[in-house]
């Protein structure tokens, strides 16, 4: 085994267990940041005084939307299926996972957006598959 395999194959273990490195950890951060915070976000809003509770929500749909934004900058970088690092493609699909806090809050962009990056992130996957499969590239 040559040292290109061996760091390929820990790169590899180390994105399957734990945060993982590089854009999977960052991928990984972003949404464990960005999800569970809407209940600390509802807390807030309930111990605001009642003016100031849309600049709260106004806020954490920005960063929804920064969150999102992430994941299209890092599948930018990476279009390919085959020069992505392992495991990205599954975190570039839990993207959608922000669908749980938008809909908490009622922010429909949200509602659209993160379902519709995991619809997009796996239809990409399926296309270069059958690409790959007949022989394009």
């Amino acid at each position: 085994m040559d040292l290109s395999s061996a760091q390929r194959i820990a790169e590899s273990e180390s994105a399957r267990t734990g945060l993982g490195s590089g854009p999977n950890r960052r991928l990984r951060l972003t949404m464990l940041i960005g999800m569970p915070l809407v209940f600390p976000v509802i807390g807030v809003m309930i111990f605001v005084p009642e003016f100031l509770r849309d600049d709260v929500l106004h806020v954490y749909e920005a960063g929804i939307i920064g969150c999102l934004l992430h994941y299209v900058w890092v599948f930018a970088k990476y279009p390919r299926y085959a020069s992505r690092p392992p495991y990205l493609t599954r975190d570039l699909a839990m993207g959608g996972g922000f669908y749980l806090p938008s809909l908490l809050l009622g922010f429909w962009p949200g509602m659209i957006a993160a379902p519709g990056w995991a619809i997009f992130v796996g239809v990409c996957y399926v296309v270069e598959g059958m690409r790959e499969r007949h022989g394009h590239r």
